[in-house]
């Protein structure tokens, strides 16, 4: 199966039919809008505090800057589609005059699974390979018809948010249910001093099998999901306002003591906290 991943003059990054193996506990977040379809494979899609359990033809829209990670079958092959892309870089192709407001979906919606029609799904496979065909051409011709592709393809996405009541509602197991409910719970309380005790309390089922049942679901245990969203919510903090000193944010975000926060935030991140602030500002600078 042929999978690539092109860039389109800074405009979009587009991978299609990707099927590399997935790191499971890879929780991550961007500061772009993404266009996310599901080929084939077994995976629930955890976004923010919601479990998605995809079907082949599965579409979602991302805010990307909202913690999200595929939790995979191994032994089924996982192919999907993504398409990540800076509103401000599409808004040249699309004018000052546009009739239709297709972003619309992204900026009111957040995160939104479309479960597509056969017909619905069919449009979408054929305007991805599209794309994919013309960005393989490697010429100016073909790079401007893959981003009239991509405004195309946006716009079926704006057509198809126009009918809610053809959304089909995703079924889930009372486990991954639960562990909807234990991931609610979590993203509420992630600031605070979480304890496994807490987390069965409100839940009355016994602490040992929501943990199990958490990391089967998810791919990672509690702890670590809490401390991602930790991060991820440190890194907003830093975006929001770089004048933000990384003691406040240390606390803000639930951790006692500085040099944990610093440790935990370069073993996810890659940079420490402080290196982190002053990336933000050059890019700024610049």
């Amino acid at each position: 199966m042929c999978a690539s991943t092109l860039h389109v003059n800074s405009i979009f990054d587009f991978s299609y039919r990707q099927n590399q193996p997935y790191n499971q506990s890879a929780f991550h977040s961007h500061p772009n809008y993404e266009v996310y379809y599901f080929h084939s494979g077994k995976c629930n899609f955890l976004i923010g505090d919601r479990i998605y359990v995809l079907a082949p033809g599965d579409l979602i829209l991302m805010n990307g800057m909202t913690l999200h990670c595929p939790k995979i079958d191994p032994n089924v092959e996982y192919v999907r589609s993504t398409i990540h892309f800076e509103p401000k870089r599409l808004q040249p192709l699309l004018g000052t005059q546009t009739e239709l407001p297709i972003l619309q979906p992204f900026q009111e919606m957040g995160n939104h699974l479309l479960r597509l029609s056969e017909k619905a799904r069919t449009e979408v496979e054929r305007i991805l390979e599209h794309m994919h065909d013309q960005n393989t051409r490697h010429d100016v011709v073909g790079s401007f018809r893959a981003r009239l592709a991509f405004v195309d393809l946006l716009t079926l996405i704006y057509e198809l948010c126009l009918h809610p009541l053809e959304h089909v509602n995703v079924q889930s197991t009372a486990k991954e249910k639960t562990v909807q409910q234990v991931i609610t719970f979590l993203e509420t309380h992630y600031n605070e001093d979480v304890t496994l005790d807490q987390v069965q309390k409100h839940l009355h089922v016994s602490k040992f099998y929501l943990s199990r049942m958490f990391k089967e679901v998810t791919g990672v245990t509690m702890f670590e999901f809490v401390y991602r969203r930790r991060i991820n919510q440190a890194r907003i903090e830093f975006v929001l306002d770089p004048s933000v000193s990384v003691t406040d944010v240390c606390f803000r975000v639930g951790f006692k003591h500085l040099a944990h926060f610093s440790r935990v935030f370069k073993e996810l991140v890659g940079v420490t906290p402080v290196q982190y602030k002053k990336s933000l500002t050059a890019t700024t600078v610049q």
